[in-house]
């Protein structure tokens, strides 16, 4: 697992993660990047995707092709908000799905943003620990991915990214 700061739509991977809305609609932040830099492609397919389920459910994952961007596909994934009920498990959900996607297509390296933090609610913290339990939970159990990344915006959430990753592997190291 590695950890970058900067842009997301920039990397060079399988897959990268989109943190989107229930209607896999462009909003600021990230999924605006994506949509933005990715071309109008990204959004055709994402339309065609909402008129076949209408709403994406929290938690849930779907993919489409990366567009202009250097990731091959985009991963998109519900974000839920703090105040909606049983949060964690729904984060939970949105990784794992995430990477089950990415097995589905055969595909083996993955760029994450932090998922549902800023305006979703939850802390930079909080999201780190519950991702990073996710990945590790699920690598455990398949141990098909070859490369995870988890990408920041800048250095200040990378600090606290990893000093998030300090305190979980000090907890998991004394169960």
């Amino acid at each position: 697992m590695d950890i970058v700061i900067g842009d997301i739509t920039e990397l060079e991977v399988d897959a990268i993660v989109n943190p989107t809305n229930t209607m896999l609609m462009p909003q600021e932040g990230i999924p605006a990047m994506v949509f933005r830099n990715g071309g109008a492609r990204i959004q055709v397919e994402c339309n065609s995707i909402r008129n076949k389920i209408q709403k994406l459910p929290v938690g849930a994952a779907v993919i489409t092709s990366g567009g202009d961007l250097r990731a091959l596909n985009v991963i998109h994934t519900a974000c839920p908000r703090m105040g909606m009920g049983k949060e964690a498990q729904k984060l939970k959900l949105c990784v794992i799905n995430s990477l089950k996607l990415l097995d589905k297509k055969n595909l083996s390296s993955i760029a994450f943003p932090l998922i549902s933090t800023g305006q979703y609610g939850f802390t930079i913290e909080q999201s780190a620990e519950i991702m990073v339990r996710a990945i590790r939970e699920y690598f455990q159990s398949t141990g098909k991915l070859k490369s995870v990344i988890f990408c920041m915006e800048d250095e200040q959430t990378f600090n606290k990214f990893n000093e998030a990753l300090i305190q979980l592997q000090a907890k998991l190291s004394s169960t």
